[in-house]
């Protein structure tokens, strides 16, 4: 007698392809095996070149040991360009959204990623984020301005309030995106222009 498949798959090696690619944020279980049929269906030598690049993640990437941004060597190269001003720090949530401001064109500072944002719902407080290493960043500058800009819902301003608080002194001008955005929006989502706009029009930070 015939021993059923496990969710009708026909192939352990597919299954396994599925599970995987269905572990990605946003990716149902229908979509990864969409994604992973569609994979099946190239020549070999294209899954290989896909499975590589996928695989560097693990081996190759970096994150800069200044402002943690994503990079193939130990200094992005945003922090390794003479010509970016350093005393001005643009603190994002991910690296996401820092390519999404640098897709504007419109800055030319530097960044800072903290590598998520406060949140007690998600068990993560002050501790579990990079604050200290922006804290040390802006210490050593004589002057420098700080743009806030995280997403603009009770978690991105409840981080901004506490890093605000940390780093606060004369010399230290900190302000905000412009709220074209959208209350609650994510950089990611937002489109170059209107990122842009909020990015040159942005405000003095205050906090509530």
């Amino acid at each position: 007698m015939p021993v059923p498949m496990k969710d009708n798959f026909t192939s352990e090696v597919l299954r396994d392809a599925v599970e995987a690619i269905g572990s990605l944020p946003g990716v149902g279980r229908r979509s990864a095996l969409r994604l992973a049929l569609h994979l099946l269906s190239q020549p070999p030598e294209n899954i290989e070149r896909f499975s590589r690049a996928v695989g560097r993640l693990a081996t190759d990437v970096h994150f800069c040991r200044v402002c943690n941004m994503v990079s193939d060597s130990e200094l992005c190269p945003v922090c390794a360009d003479s010509r970016r001003d350093p005393s001005t720090i643009c603190v994002v949530e991910n690296a996401g959204d820092a390519m999404s401001i640098e897709a504007t064109g419109q800055f030319n500072g530097v960044y800072h990623v903290l590598g998520g944002i406060i949140s007690p719902i998600n068990g993560l407080g002050p501790s579990d984020i990079d604050i200290e290493g922006l804290v040390r960043r802006v210490a050593e500058l004589p002057e420098a301005e700080v743009i806030f800009a995280m997403s603009g819902d009770v978690e991105g301003e409840t981080t901004a309030f506490y890093i605000y608080r940390r780093i606060a002194r004369e010399g230290v001008k900190v302000s905000t995106l412009a709220r074209g955005l959208g209350f609650g929006d994510n950089l990611e989502y937002a489109d170059s222009l209107t990122l842009g706009r909020s990015l040159a029009n942005r405000q003095i930070f205050k906090p509530l």
